[in-house]
């Protein structure tokens, strides 16, 4: 039931709201120089949650023509933690008011790297919930 109540607070339209597009092409551009030369695309989607957790998810998708495993991304949770950029402690915040009174998060955590395919990796966020 809590779940319905995320997935409806957590629309596709505010998570794009949340974690905008073109962050990916200012983090490689930070990064490298250049956008052109960052190899995934980073989005924000919903994972899952109960009464005590919500998790999401950090989605590297492959770009055409860019090879996702050469890129090491199990380095990038420590990357993104301390990004100013990705900011995880400000999108928790922006999080937190989207809950409203639904919930409250009291903590974060990012975990490791998950290569669901040679296209798709994926950096867990989870939120502690009061």
């Amino acid at each position: 039931m809590i779940m319905d109540t995320f997935r409806s607070l957590f629309t596709a339209d505010v998570l794009a709201e949340l974690f905008p597009t073109d962050f990916s092409d200012q983090f490689f551009e930070a990064l490298y120089g250049d956008a052109d030369d960052g190899a995934y695309d980073i989005s924000l989607a919903l994972a899952g949650g109960d009464e005590k957790t919500l998790e999401f998810e950090l989605r590297l998708a492959q770009r055409p023509g860019k090879c996702l495993v050469c890129s090491l991304t199990y380095g990038l949770p420590e990357v993104f933690s301390r990004h100013p950029l990705i900011n995880i402690a400000g999108l928790v915040e922006k999080i937190n008011a989207v809950l409203g009174e639904t919930a409250h998060c009291t903590g974060w955590q990012m975990g490791r790297t998950r290569e669901l395919s040679r296209a798709l990796h994926v950096v867990p966020l989870s939120l502690s919930l009061a």
